[in-house]
């Protein structure tokens, strides 16, 4: 039964604040989560991408720019060269060359935005605060390239590892509506977020998403995942569920669009 993963990343991790890798298997319209792994460096990140065994991952990283943003700064459009070249740039690099983009557009559209992005209600992929998608990206798509996986339609790889660009705040919308349910902040950690948590588990372990899928907990998992106030490992979970979609769907495209552009990528399970 092939390994199902959900990853919520951080592009600069720490014992205190680890990449968290949700690992579960599914059957029958269930998601069993087996556990939840937690890495506090790149390096124990890359790592793991490159053991042999195989899985399907949801990753809460975008894994492109806008096309728009590209073609304006005359970066190369075909993704590999793309991603090749945002690796040699440095992160204060990365944050002059979109400020100075940003400042020459207009109020209200500051940003460019990939396709998809409205659609799924995901932040800008080249923002680089609040949150920043765009150090997130730059941080772990050279790990998955190094690691050889494979990126279905923007890069072979390894056909027994396969990883997908998810979005949890996709589902929780879904489930609790704008409900926050999550802060790292000690002081926002308030009750309301705490039963949003409750909430969102519940209507997981009902399936009540179109995805159509049923998590299934113990409950010790249960009570980590309404423990962990920052919401990662809830996050992880929920990039798990769209994993397991993915699953579903299966090679070569795992449910996403034939018409998806090959820059920009797409979020697994958007519409």
């Amino acid at each position: 039964m092939t390994l199902l993963v959900g990853c919520d990343f951080s592009s600069t991790p720490t014992r205190r604040k680890p990449i968290v890798l949700a690992l579960g298997q599914a059957a029958a319209g269930r998601v069993q989560l087996l556990r939840l792994e937690k890495l506090p460096t790149l390096e124990a990140f890359g790592a793991w991408l490159r053991e042999p065994q195989p899985w399907i991952g949801g990753f809460d990283v975008p894994f492109g720019l806008p096309r728009e943003l590209v073609e304006h700064l005359g970066w190369p459009t075909e993704w590999r060269e793309c991603m090749r070249h945002y690796a040699s740039l440095t992160r204060p690099q990365i944050r002059e060359t979109f400020a100075a983009y940003t400042a020459a557009r207009p109020a209200g559209s500051k940003f460019a935005h990939r396709r998809f992005d409205k659609l799924a209600g995901s932040s800008p992929s080249m923002k680089w605060v609040n949150p920043p998608v765009a150090y997130m990206l730059h941080a772990a798509v050279p790990l998955l390239l190094e690691a050889g996986v494979h990126l279905p339609g923007l890069h072979e790889g390894d056909p027994r590892r396969v990883a997908l660009e998810a979005y949890p705040g996709l589902l929780a919308r879904e489930l609790v509506g704008r409900r926050s349910y999550k802060s790292d902040e000690k002081a926002k950690q308030t009750a309301d977020r705490l039963i949003a948590r409750k909430d969102l588990i519940t209507a997981l372990e009902q399936g009540r998403t179109r995805l159509g899928l049923r998590v299934k907990l113990t409950h010790a998992q249960r009570d980590a995942l309404v423990e962990d106030a920052s919401g990662d490992s809830l996050d992880a979970v929920l990039c798990m569920v769209q994993a397991a979609w993915a699953a579903q769907h299966g090679a070569p495209r795992y449910g996403l669009p034939d018409d998806l552009d090959p820059l920009e990528g797409w979020i697994v399970s958007a519409e």
